[in-house]
């Protein structure tokens, strides 16, 4: 004996058999296709790769040194030349004022020693950005007295280094190098 009710089985079976036509048949995956598919993937790596080493090389100049091979070479110079430095006890003072047409004024005061103004050296002066070498420039001064220095330059805001270098018959005699932020 059953307990089998066919009543139940009408109401389980009342929903139609699907036909063949309203059922999606799995796509095939071809040869062609996984050929495409690895084409677009590494065609996408490599445009990403190529834009991004174009805009490196384009956007960053800010290369310390074109060779470290001569930069090591005269380290040692470099050096000697420091030392010569410190034992003058030379004071020198840069003084930057924006001016009302926007033009930055630098100031260079060099006293030696004993605070005398230092007579009889020409004085250099350059703004680098530290972040992009392109944007360097010197700056032109001219001596208004014994060891004062003046001149006028066109600088934009933000962080520049301030190089200024004071010499005698072409022999560098002091040099510095100081970060300055303009507003």
């Amino acid at each position: 004996m059953s307990n089998h009710d066919p009543r139940m089985d009408a109401r389980m079976n009342s929903f139609p058999p699907a036909s063949d036509e309203t059922q999606a048949q799995p796509r095939q995956v071809t040869g062609l296709m996984v050929l495409g598919f690895m084409l677009a993937f590494f065609a996408i790596i490599v445009g990403v790769n190529a834009f991004m080493a174009h805009a490196a090389l384009t956007t960053f100049g800010g290369v310390e040194t074109a060779s470290s091979y001569q930069a090591g070479q005269t380290f040692e110079r470099e050096v000697a030349l420091a030392k010569l430095q410190d034992a003058q006890h030379w004071q020198v003072d840069a003084k930057l004022t924006r001016e009302a047409d926007g033009a930055t004024r630098l100031d260079i005061i060099a006293q030696d020693g004993s605070g005398a103004p230092v007579s009889g050296v020409a004085a250099d002066a350059q703004f680098a950005r530290p972040t992009d070498r392109r944007l360097d420039h010197t700056v032109a001064v001219r001596q208004t007295g014994p060891g004062h220095f003046v001149g006028n330059t066109e600088l934009a805001a933000g962080q520049w280094d301030l190089l200024i270098e004071l010499s005698r018959q072409g022999e560098r005699l002091f040099r510095s190098k100081n970060r300055v932020i303009l507003k």
